[in-house]
């Protein structure tokens, strides 16, 4: 679907145009247009690849998706997939966004994602003399940052939730809640370092050293979201090797409770052992036991079966063990 075509000449937006007038003024040197699509069908990727003489394998990866986050040069222009990543019910949801950059146009493909670039379009728009020096590749600069911006969000809902999670560690009971709920977190902390590590490596590309012509005048801008990346790449690193931790902790915790009930459960067989053994030696119904005769027999056996079995629970209570 076509949300817009907005030409762009010396820094300020001009007016929208039809696609089929794309033709009219690219090439012209002084401006350029933008193009923004949402979840866009094959024939208007093909048209818009008429109109701006897109790559055929750059135009093949925006229509099939699932790709790796990355950014390819195609002679004078550039095709970039970032990853768009939305919370929806305590789920990662995985958009992509692929992007179509040249001297004079921009193409913006938005794919299995709610949140816009009209914010974007915004930020570039008030500032017309970056816009008029960097131009297209202004444009993709900033269209690379609010991606990047928006995974700092996410970043912080993991922490959260992370410090909720150690927070019930030693809650007895909970390990092995804890431990379903780290792994599951483990799972959402992956999926956003596949968007994250990947994409920096990309960029990096685009500053210092041999740099696409196209990003010659924006280098310090392309920096920035480097850095940007570097930080959220830091903090994943930071949570995953407290994830691991903490789920070591847990299942240290599981076979404590484990050993504890083993204790346990062995302190009362002890005790039962006893009391069976002493049971046990009066139910041999042998003919010569004169202790069977005697008046006081049967009070003193039970006397002597709660003695030594209260010595026994003394002495595991005093262990712990019970």
């Amino acid at each position: 679907m076509l949300i817009n075509c907005v030409l762009y000449q010396q820094g300020r937006k001009v007016h929208e145009i039809p696609v089929e007038e794309i033709g009219n003024w690219v090439g012209r040197g002084d401006s350029f247009v933008w193009v923004a699509l949402k979840d866009a069908t094959d024939r208007e990727l093909v048209a818009l690849q008429e109109q701006f003489h897109l790559h055929d394998l750059a135009v093949e990866d925006a229509q099939h998706g699932h790709q790796r986050p990355k950014i390819e040069e195609y002679g004078d222009s550039l095709f970039a997939v970032l990853h768009l990543l939305e919370p929806r019910a305590d789920q990662l949801a995985v958009g992509e966004a692929h992007l179509f950059v040249g001297r004079d146009f921009v193409v913006s493909v938005r794919n299995a994602a709610e949140h816009g670039f009209a914010d974007v379009r915004q930020r570039v728009e008030a500032e017309p003399e970056l816009l008029a020096s960097g131009g297209s590749s202004f444009v993709f600069y900033a269209l690379m940052d609010a991606v990047v911006d928006r995974y700092f969000p996410i970043l912080e809902d993991l922490e959260t939730e992370l410090e909720a999670i150690e927070s019930q560690i030693f809650i007895g009971g909970a390990a092995r809640s804890n431990v379903a709920r780290l792994y599951e977190l483990k799972r959402r902390v992956m999926t956003v370092r596949h968007a994250v590590v990947p994409l920096m490596e990309a960029v990096a590309k685009l500053f210092g050293g041999r740099v696409p012509a196209l990003c010659a005048k924006t280098q310090d801008y392309f920096r920035d979201v480097y850095d940007h990346l570097y930080r959220v790449n830091a903090s994943l690193e930071t949570i995953r090797e407290t994830i691991a931790t903490a789920i070591q902790v847990n299942l240290s915790l599981v076979t404590i409770e484990q050993s504890d009930i083993a204790k346990r459960l062995t302190g009362w067989a002890a005790i039962f052992a006893v009391a069976t053994t002493i049971v046990g030696i009066w139910g041999m119904n042998f003919e010569h036991m004169p202790e069977l005769r005697w008046a006081y027999g049967y009070p003193f056996a039970l006397a002597l079966i709660g003695g030594v079995c209260g010595v026994l629970y003394f002495q595991f209570r005093r262990a712990r063990w019970l």
